[in-house]
């Protein structure tokens, strides 16, 4: 049987901005949490692409406080019963929401 998730609806947005105007419109069962832009990335060297499958292997950005900002979507998604990935719909969007 699957744990009943009893949290808010997690909506993901991009910059604190969006986060703050779409809270205002949302009740109480949601939390609106801004990824501040890309939380990943390729690592450095040798180690970004499996060279015998093409995979990338992505990393959380060590700067700028990210890897705290993840782990506390992280939480939240685990206890949320819906996460909504609201990133603008361009490459950059594309790639947090991935």
């Amino acid at each position: 049987m699957a744990k009943q998730r009893t949290g808010k609806h997690l909506v993901i947005v991009e910059s604190p901005a969006k986060a703050k105007t779409i809270n205002k419109y949302l009740g109480d069962g949601y939390i609106v949490k801004a990824s501040m832009g890309h939380v990943r990335d390729l690592p450095k060297g040798n180690k970004a692409i499996n060279l015998e499958t093409f995979e990338p292997t992505y990393e959380i950005i060590k700067e700028r406080g990210k890897e705290k900002l993840v782990s506390e979507l992280k939480k939240l998604a685990k206890d949320a019963p819906e996460v909504y990935l609201a990133t603008d719909l361009d490459r950059e969007g594309e790639a947090i929401a991935w």
